[in-house]
């Protein structure tokens, strides 16, 4: 071997060497990789859509008194002679309540009052109201506050029926904290994960409510952050949440259940831990 060839030969042992020491690390370690697989859950978001109209704002109920004050300057004078008989009860009672809506569209000095004598005019009102008790319908209307909202009763699907209202459970977590969460949990051996989320709902609350899950695409995940105190790989939780509808029928938890609440979007908020409304409320609806 030549000279030559023996100094290239100890300049390529030297790089060698120095390229395979490792350099010293000044990081901080990093956290633990999630392992391969991740776990996978199912959950479902329990609606009770609106039971009562909203409530109009003060714009829209001068809107509405403005709309109905021009459609009735337009449509003046109405052809009652062509709807009731001349000089009978029915036209005598349109008359009557035509003059009140007046009063309210108008004012109470623009209607004026048709030329009757006390007498003429009291019986014609006592016959006016035998009428309508004889057309008196027991339906009565639901009021705009139920007495489960005013007794903060949480279990009555009556309550808030302007609004949206969700189904939450309070259960024991793994560190012995009770938590509140949308009912979940991990789907069986060839189950989708849209049935498997119908199946916990049943095994968390009971079969005593016709519900329905709207469709087998999940509207939205969650994934919590793995803890960086184990070194450990820790495998990935995943939950996909289905949205579902509750038709008829009340909640009847099991045992491991501790609690169940009908709650608005704003409620879940103060309810649920911090990380899991972050990852739900874009889910759910304001009003």
């Amino acid at each position: 071997m030549s000279r030559l060839a023996r100094r290239c030969e100890r300049l390529s042992r030297n790089l060698a060497t120095v390229a395979s020491d490792p350099l010293p690390s000044t990081s901080s370690p990093r956290p633990p990789r999630p392992s391969s697989k991740p776990i996978l859950y199912s959950s479902v978001i329990l609606n009770r859509a609106p039971i009562l109209t909203p409530s109009p704002t003060t714009f829209e109920r001068a809107f509405y008194a403005y709309q109905q004050r021009i459609r009735r300057a337009l449509h003046n004078p109405f052809p009652s002679e062509f709807y009731f008989k001349q000089g009978s009860l029915l036209e005598a009672r349109f008359n009557s309540e035509e003059r009140f809506r007046e009063k309210v569209a108008w004012g109470p000095t623009y209607a004026k009052e048709e030329d009757l004598s006390p007498e003429a005019k009291a019986a014609e009102q006592a016959a006016m109201d035998q009428m309508a008790l004889q057309e008196k319908s027991d339906d009565k209307l639901m009021p705009r506050v139920h007495p489960s909202d005013e007794a903060r009763d949480y279990h009555s699907l009556d309550r808030k029926g302007r609004r949206n209202i969700y189904l939450i459970i309070q259960r024991a977590a793994e560190d012995g904290q009770l938590v509140w969460e949308f009912p979940q949990g991990q789907p069986v051996e060839d189950e989708l994960l849209h049935q498997a989320a119908q199946r916990e709902l049943y095994a968390h609350c009971g079969k005593n409510m016709d519900t329905w899950i709207v469709a087998r695409k999940p509207i939205g995940m969650y994934k919590p952050s793995i803890p960086t105190t184990t070194s450990t790989p820790t495998p990935e939780a995943i939950t996909f949440f289905f949205k579902g509808h509750i038709m008829a029928g009340q909640v009847n938890p099991e045992k491991f259940v501790k609690d169940f609440a009908w709650v608005t979007k704003q409620e879940i908020e103060t309810r649920v831990r911090r990380a899991y409304w972050e990852g739900v409320k874009d889910m759910l609806s304001d009003h």
